[in-house]
């Protein structure tokens, strides 16, 4: 007897890449700082509506936002959410490795803090 195994693809890494969507990098930020967002509220046992308040939005926008639709907002935007939690956001520029075959953007959460984040008091870009 034959047993039937089922089809399946092994990830790359971005869910979104996987899937052949546009802008899946940006795709895959986005989710990963939304994802910083509602752990904060989780954490806070924030309800919709307060986390609205908190963040300047509407408590739809933010059911909107938890359940991964991510079409309504810019990365910039939920970068000033995140603010808006009290969380610092660090944008690292680093060159790619050459054994990559292209650039990409990767968002890390707490416990990986970029040491020239760590500077506190400088709020000027860095060159």
């Amino acid at each position: 007897m034959t047993r039937n195994e089922p089809e399946h693809t092994i990830s790359g890494g971005n869910v979104f890449a996987d899937l052949d969507l546009p802008e899946s990098d940006e795709l895959i930020a986005k989710a990963a700082l939304v994802h910083q967002i509602a752990s904060i509220a989780s954490h806070r046992h924030l309800t919709q509506s307060e986390t609205a308040s908190v963040l300047g939005t509407t408590q739809p926008k933010v059911s909107d936002l938890f359940a991964g639709k991510l079409a309504g907002f810019s990365m910039e935007r939920l970068v000033r959410f995140l603010n808006a939690l009290d969380r610092d956001v660090c944008i690292v520029v680093s060159p790619k490795p050459r054994s990559r075959t292209r650039a990409m953007l990767q968002v890390t959460g707490h416990g990986t803090r970029v040491k020239a984040c760590q500077t506190s008091g400088d709020l000027g870009a860095r060159t």
